[in-house]
């Protein structure tokens, strides 16, 4: 089996998701990865850059056809979020349709996108979740999330607006913040519904503590990349997610 070429869409002060999803990804068992980005200026997490950086998102895309990538992520998810429901799959569309016209049938996916397949996949309808955004952004986040008919019980917004500092989050700060959700009845646990927030060392402890599936937009994106370019998802350690055809593969 071949490499798999991934193009990751990326704001400029992100620094997470370009060591996590390698370091997931890389514990596949069967399939090699190789990993290349395009980055859109922003650094504080409000609505003017985020739309400023929207605005970036053709450039970046040509860079990665250039790249003759496999599958394009593209890893900001309120960005999207926070544009309004629905915002994943019109961008996708757009990015799928920009590099068609390039001659390229790279799969697309999004973090935003990403997360709300990873719910769906595992039957969620009741979930938490924890974000680092300030508490506006936070509650489209939580708004985006509910037009996709799931519903969010309880959440808690960290309220760091510095995206540089958002990727320094203690991890310590963000159980504790899992810890104070109310959980009752809940289906699943979004431990960092942001891929700047690192999380990728929170998923398995906390679904060991807490005794329910937890993910993050980390491994929400790498399941879905995993599920576009029709490789098995069974990565160890990282969650309930992230081990979907684990009995499967046993099996076989």
């Amino acid at each position: 089996m071949g490499t798999h070429r991934i193009g990751l869409v990326v704001p400029s002060s992100n620094v997470t998701v370009e060591t996590e999803m390698p370091a997931v990804l890389g514990r596949h068992p069967s399939a090699a990865f190789s990993f290349h980005s395009s980055r859109m200026r922003m650094q504080a997490v409000s609505p003017e850059q985020l739309r400023a950086m929207n605005a970036q998102r053709e450039r970046c895309i040509l860079e990665l056809g250039d790249a003759g990538v496999d599958a394009v992520l593209y890893a900001c998810l309120v960005a999207l979020m926070s544009v309004g429901p629905g915002e994943h799959q019109r961008v996708e569309g757009l990015v799928a349709e920009q590099l068609a016209t390039g001659g390229s049938d790279a799969a697309v996916r999004s973090s935003a996108g990403a997360l709300i397949e990873a719910l769906r996949a595992l039957g969620a309808s009741r979930i938490a979740l924890v974000t680092p955004y300030m508490r506006p952004l936070a509650e489209q986040v939580v708004a985006y999330i509910e037009a996709e008919g799931i519903t969010v019980t309880d959440w808690r917004a960290l309220e760091v607006a510095d995206n540089a500092e958002v990727g320094c989050i203690p991890g310590e700060r963000v159980m504790d913040a899992a810890r104070s959700l109310d959980r009752t009845g809940v289906d699943a646990l979004v431990i960092s519904a942001c891929v700047q927030m690192p999380s990728l060392d929170l998923v398995q402890a906390a679904e060991d503590e807490f005794g329910l599936p937890v993910l993050s937009a980390a491994t929400a994106g790498a399941y879905s990349l995993l599920r576009a370019l029709d490789l098995p998802v069974d990565i160890p350690g990282a969650g309930a997610l992230l081990r979907a055809d684990a009995t499967s593969t046993a099996l076989n």
